[in-house]
Order: C-alpha cells, then structure tokens, then sequence
C-alpha cells in the first residue's frame, strides 16, 4: 500500500475531481474520495468520476464511508469512521480482496479497528484541520508516540497513517514515532509547486 493518502476537498477554489486531477498530476497514486452529506446517487457519480481519473494516471481508489459504492466502482479500498458500518458488515459486501481501512483516535481504538480485522488505521488528527466539521481530540505528537509505543509493547502491528492537519514538516518526526504513512489534503493543494511538494513528501516516506 502505498505510503502517501492523498484525501480529495471541495472549496469554493475547487471540486473533489480538480482537486483529485491536480494531486494525480503532481504524483498521488493513492487517493480517497472523501464526500460528506450529499446524495448516494452524488457520491456514486463523483464515485465513478474519480476511479476513472485514477486509472488514467494509473493510481488506485480508496472509498470513505461507502462500501456499496466501493464494490459498485471496483475500489482498491474502502475506509470508515468508527460511526460508519461496523467493518464485518463492510467486509461481507466488499470481499477479502478490497482494502479495508478505518480511522481511529486513542489507543482503544486502535485496538479495536485491529480486531476487526482493517487493513491499515487512519489515526488523528494530529492538530486542527480545517477539512473535517467535526475534530476528535488532537492527538499531538505525544499522542502519537503514546499510541506507537504502547502498540509494541502489546506486539500488536498494523500499517498507521497519520491524519488529520499533518504538514510536510512533520513526516520524519512521525515516521521516527513509528507512522508508517501520512494522509495529506490541502498540503499538496495549497503548495506552490505541488508535483515538488509530493517528490519531497515520498522521499521523506521512504
């Protein structure tokens, strides 16, 4: 899987699908269509949209919130929210082969999202972002640390990526804490350059 998430946004500068094409064409090869309430029938046209831009550029798909989209669009992956469809139910319609993520925010829920069987977590956020309405608690580097820590001491291992107000200026100190990936939105859309910026952030990754 690779490291680097882009998550699609819709600003009044942007659709989900420019702000989609502009990270394909600056070098995300994993994107996550991220629609919050809008009709199914919306979600499965951005949907369908969306996947047909990443196989151009040769990138794959990931689905938040929507397993039955997903599986209708072929998706690499689906991910949801520790309030969305329980992951067993998620995986009954999707399959073994489609991706399973889901996000979580303390150690407790980390635990939880492994032993129902995701495929990665989605841990944050580390400090405030202006792309989500509603904000767990922020985690800080602390937290992640706490987190990380406690995950080896319990040899417990999934793949964690870091969401939520993540910089570029973050990604070794996370990669360090032991972050195996990062999960970007308005880092590569607001950069300058952004097929630069996305070289920088995957050399970091490494």
């Amino acid at each position: 899987m690779e490291a680097l998430h882009f998550i699609s946004n819709q600003t009044e500068k942007y659709s989900h699908q420019e702000s989609i094409l502009m990270a394909l064409e600056a070098g995300c090869r994993l994107v996550q269509l991220r629609i919050k309430d809008q009709p199914l029938d919306e979600v499965r046209s951005e949907a369908l949209a969306a996947q047909l831009l990443c196989q151009k550029f040769g990138a794959k798909l990931i689905i938040n919130d929507y397993p039955s989209i997903a599986r209708e669009v072929d998706a690499y992956g689906c991910h949801l929210g520790l309030t969305d469809m329980p992951i067993a139910q998620a995986r009954s319609l999707v399959g073994t082969q489609m991706i399973l993520g889901g996000t979580a925010n303390t150690l407790s829920d980390v635990l939880q999202r492994i032993q129902e069987g995701v495929d990665y977590v989605g841990l944050g956020p580390l400090r405030h972002t202006n792309t989500k309405k509603v904000l767990s608690p922020h985690l800080g580097f602390s937290g992640y640390a706490s987190i990380l820590a406690n995950l080896g001491k319990r040899a417990r291992q999934i793949p964690i990526l870091a969401i939520g107000g993540v910089n570029t200026d973050d990604i070794l100190k996370l990669k360090t804490l032991g972050v195996y990936g990062i999960a970007l939105s308005s880092a590569i859309l607001e950069a300058e350059n952004r097929t630069q910026t996305v070289q920088q952030i995957k050399a970091k990754l490494c």
